[in-house]
């Protein structure tokens, strides 16, 4: 069996097949639909982060990849998401079109980063700890686990100040490496649950097809449906991505082959982590 794993944003412009005719396509879809060019940095509107235009290139880049893929005829037999992922990977379901990902991407990701107008907020990405330790420290320095990728790497989300604290009490601890960098809004945590009610309405807005490919979800590893899609992306921006067991999941239920579909190669490099452990 064959997954296709759509990764959530990236962490920089590099990689862009911007010459590609039909990736331009692509980027003028996303002009079209939101009124953004994510590979424009002179932007004036100020809800456009750069964390959005991140957001919306890495859409553009799964949408490519997964057209590519499609015509050559290599089709999956499963779908997995993690993060804003999830919003191509509908696309690539059947559930919506492009517009609608890129769409979906934008309008979600500005809420957040108006959110993150208020406080400052960082993510901490910590590599050779195990579990249990670093979620004491978590608590320790009121910042949440966003992503438990493998046994030994996890993401961080929280208040900058916290999450400079935790860092350093994961490094003190043993952690083989702990950095931080800066984000919009505390994404998969709990402190997005101040901002669920604007997301509920924006979702409310559209309609979703039951999708033609099975989805599995980065939450209780389900298969999402037309009438649990909504409440599903309202409920995975407040709620960890538990990458590891996903994967674990996907691999129990005969997946023998992963196909990356999006920019960069991280999940791919986290199978091979979790697959030492296998």
């Amino acid at each position: 069996m064959i997954c296709w794993m759509f990764p959530g944003q990236p962490i920089t412009f590099t990689g862009v097949p911007s010459d590609d005719i039909e990736f331009q396509k692509i980027i003028r879809v996303c002009q079209e639909s939101t009124g953004c060019n994510p590979l424009e940095n002179d932007i004036s509107d100020s809800d456009i982060s750069q964390s959005v235009r991140l957001q919306l290139l890495g859409t553009c880049i799964s949408l490519h990849r997964s057209s590519q893929l499609t015509i050559e005829g290599k089709v999956p037999d499963l779908i997995a998401e993690h993060s804003m992922g999830i919003y191509p990977a509908l696309a690539a379901s059947g559930s919506i079109d492009s517009a609608t990902a890129l769409e979906l991407t934008y309008r979600i990701g500005v809420a957040m980063a108006k959110r993150g107008m208020q406080r400052e907020y960082a993510l901490g990405c910590v590599i050779g700890m195990s579990c249990s330790p670093l979620e004491e420290i978590a608590a320790n320095n009121t910042v949440h686990i966003a992503n438990y990728n493998t046994s030994h790497h996890f993401l961080l989300a929280g208040e900058r100040k916290n999450i400079d604290a935790a860092l350093a009490e994961a490094k003190a601890s043993g952690a083989f490496s702990a950095a931080g960098f800066p984000c919009d809004a505390p994404l998969h945590t709990p402190l997005i649950a101040e901002i669920t009610e604007g997301i509920e309405q924006i979702v409310a807005g559209y309609s979703f097809c039951e999708p033609l490919i099975p989805l599995v979800e980065h939450i209780g590893q389900t298969v999402l449906t037309a009438a649990t899609i909504p409440a599903f992306l309202v409920d995975e921006l407040c709620r960890p991505v538990y990458w590891d067991t996903t994967y674990r999941t996907l691999r129990s239920r005969g997946v023998t082959q992963f196909q990356e579909v999006g920019a960069g190669k991280a999940l791919s490099k986290f199978n091979r982590w979790i697959d030492s452990e296998i």
